[in-house]
């Protein structure tokens, strides 16, 4: 019985998996954040865009 909890202690695969899984965790929330902040500027520029040609547009109609 010795031998298998020491055995035990000895084990690192489970606390390498947990160590890739937060850096996939870790990956995963900056990807998340810098496509939220993509999509905001984005739509912010196409937002300004669509505003200028209404009004360009809308004066010659």
């Amino acid at each position: 019985m010795k031998t298998i909890f020491a055995r035990l202690l000895r084990d690192e695969s489970g606390a390498t998996a947990i160590e890739y899984g937060l850096i996939a965790a870790l990956i995963s929330v900056a990807l998340i954040a810098g496509a939220t902040s993509l999509g905001t500027s984005l739509d912010n520029t196409f937002t300004g865009l669509g505003t200028k040609i209404s009004t360009s547009t809308s004066g010659k109609l």
